[in-house]
């Protein structure tokens, strides 16, 4: 239902000015690459977000248009554009040129605010080449244009409407941004997730780049039971009904979306006022302790588990859980810039205490559902016993020690983490080359046998058993899942170097799949590397080339012609002797890293899954639907 309320200049507070956007853009949208783009789309949604929030709006568009140009319109109450008391300026103009002006730093104009920085649409102005707002409010249209920031018009009256709401257009500015090319499939995937935590709206997007229009919507009654349901789709929950409970508090409201599967890994994802805190933060850590003890307390009064047995570990009970945290809150705190950790210090109790309320009831009021969970937790906790005894045998003994490290480890004469680096290298043909080539010096290879264990089809005790595995953590020095340390690794740059075929790319597939299910820090912090080794060797006369896609060899066969040339490619590193290995792949001055990141936690974890899990029908419709983006196959 879309409510009523006033909301005019008198609630737009300053607090600052755009001195230094333009200047340091990084400051306010963390970037100027693609990550940084796409972040001011959605400052400008948030503003939406925050008026569904309220209870003002419903619809939800965003466009964009040829030449990238972004449109977000909805049918909001629309910026207020009267004189602002202190600043004799309309309101519209204060809130797009003002930093930190907007209706959410007073309180008054929105109870509930997110915003991935809460830098606002004045930096969007400020970093756009022109910026385009139409307001439809007070039976008049309204609309001012500004360049870089700068008003260029004055805010005026275009015509006559019945309808409500705010546009803004805008064009990001190619002074600022690395690129300027908007990803379809990013922006629709955040704004799926909005749509996910504020059920009841509609949230389209169009993409009109192309002759023919792309365009996603998304309406989710169900909310985050919704969500729940979509992450579950790819595997085998254990029970059919999705728990949901929601509670409102003092400062805020938390609704908790539960499903178990019959995996091994735990999936809770947290968000606070529509952001992702995926360092998770208060609400994680109060849903943690309650459902810990909630589960166990129900598993003695039902005589699931005995007296005299110890308690099933939170570990335990969280193997297979799917869950989502949503908490709204009217002064969110957030752990650092980024805002990926919550801080509030009340959501902790709250969280706790109405999980172990709510959960509780859910869990007596359906035995059978209770029976399912605790049994699970209990089949989890046997596979853990197993799993601590193996994990022993993993552990190395000091930093400093060599005594326990596999023997097929090839390590660097350097102690020192940060100079130290760690080829996992396939088979032992290129792990024979890369030994001969490297720099000894901070240079490791660790050679692997075969294909490691898929982990996302074991649990912790049967991939400890894997040899390769074993070797991996031990390698590194830092432990596995719980226990792992990234303070302990010994190599800050591990780098997975595969062939350039299909099996490569599997390899470096389940690698991933290891790293991010039970390493996960070394991926977020930006520790793991894939190796660029070469397609193409071309020689013509006495020169060689090394060439690393079908794009360079295109060019470099037009600058050097076709004719007397005598090309190679390369089906496998073992084809490289040690010195041509080290020239175009090792050394730190000509070789070429991809560095892995997460810039999603919720659409990496169901990537991994699609691929990586038991259900077929998935995986073949992620492959025929990403069919014309595959690149170099090896057929």
């Amino acid at each position: 239902m879309i409510m009523e309320t006033n909301y005019n200049a008198e609630q737009i507070q300053v607090l600052e000015g755009l001195e230094a956007v333009r200047k340091r853009p990084g400051m306010y949208i963390g970037s100027t690459s693609l990550k940084g783009l796409h972040h001011l789309v959605y400052e400008v949604v948030d503003n939406s977000i925050d008026e569904a929030l309220a209870g003002y709006c419903d619809t939800i568009k965003v466009y964009i248009e040829e030449d990238n140009i972004i449109s977000v319109e909805d049918n909001g109450r629309g910026i207020p554009v009267s004189l602002h008391p202190k600043l004799k300026k309309p309101a519209l103009e204060v809130v797009m040129t003002v930093l930190h002006a907007g209706g959410k730093f007073g309180g008054e104009g929105y109870k509930v605010s997110g915003g991935l920085h809460g830098v606002g649409v004045s930096v969007v102005n400020a970093l756009s080449e022109w910026v385009k707002v139409e307001v439809k409010r007070d039976g008049k249209i309204y609309t001012q244009s500004y360049e870089r920031g700068i008003p260029k018009t004055e805010v005026e009256v275009i015509g006559q409407t019945e309808e409500r709401g705010t546009k803004i257009s805008f064009k990001a500015d190619d002074l600022i941004f690395e690129e300027t090319e908007y990803k379809f499939k990013t922006l629709a995937q955040r704004l799926k997730e909005l749509a996910y935590l504020n059920k009841g709206i509609n949230i389209s997007i169009i993409d009109k780049r192309k002759e023919e229009e792309v365009k996603e919507e998304y309406k989710f009654d169900g909310g985050i039971v919704s969500f729940v349901k979509e992450i579950n789709s790819r595997q085998d929950p254990i029970h059919e009904e999705i728990i949901f409970y929601e509670d409102e508090f003092e400062t805020g409201h938390v609704e908790i979306a539960i499903q178990y599967n019959d995996e091994y890994v735990d999936k809770i994802f947290t968000f606070a006022n529509n952001i992702n805190t995926h360092e998770g933060g208060t609400h994680l850590s109060g849903f943690k302790t309650s459902l810990t003890r909630t589960v166990n307390d129900y598993a003695r009064k039902n005589k699931i588990i005995k007296d005299n047995d110890e308690n099933l570990s939170g570990d335990d009970i969280r193997e297979g859980i799917v869950a989502i945290i949503n908490v709204k809150l009217t002064e969110p705190q957030f752990e650092g810039q980024t805002k990926t950790k919550l801080a509030n210090r009340e959501v902790r109790g709250v969280v706790d205490s109405i999980t172990s309320e709510k959960l509780s009831t859910i869990l007596e009021e359906n035995p059978q559902l209770g029976k399912i969970i605790v049994e699970k937790a209990i089949r989890a906790a046997r596979a853990r016993k197993a799993a601590k005894k193996a994990r022993e045998l993993t552990k190395r003994k000091t930093a400093l020690s060599s005594t326990s490290l596999p023997g097929k480890l090839a390590d660097c004469s350097s102690r020192d983490p940060e100079e130290s680096e760690i080829y996992i290298v396939e088979g032992d043909s290129a792990g024979g080359s890369a030994k001969q080539g490297r720099d000894r010096e901070f240079q490791a290879i660790l050679p692997l046998k075969g294909k490691i264990l898929n982990v996302e089809k074991a649990r912790l005790n049967k991939i400890l058993s894997n040899n390769e595995i074993r070797s991996l953590i031990t390698a590194l020095g830092a432990g596995i899942s719980d226990d792992f340390d990234i303070e302990k690794v010994r190599y800050k740059k591990i780098i997975i170097m595969t062939d350039a075929d299909v099996d490569g790319s599997h390899i470096r597939t389940l690698l991933l799949t290891f790293f991010y299910r039970y390493m996960r820090d070394l991926i977020e912090e930006g520790t793991i590397f894939i190796a660029q080794p070469p397609l193409f060797k071309i020689s013509k006369g006495k020169s060689e080339y090394y060439v690393y896609n079908d794009r360079q060899l295109d060019k470099l066969l037009n600058e050097i012609g076709n004719d007397r040339i005598s090309l190679q490619r390369y089906k496998g590193l073992g084809e490289m002797n040690p010195e041509q290995l080290w020239e175009t792949t090792m050394d730190p001055e000509n070789r070429t890293l991809k560095k892995v990141q997460i810039s999603d936690a919720v659409i990496a974890d169901e990537i991994f899954t699609t691929l990586m899990g038991d259900k077929v029908k998935p995986r073949k419709e992620f492959i025929q639907r990403h069919a014309k983006e595959v690149q170099n196959l090896d057929i």
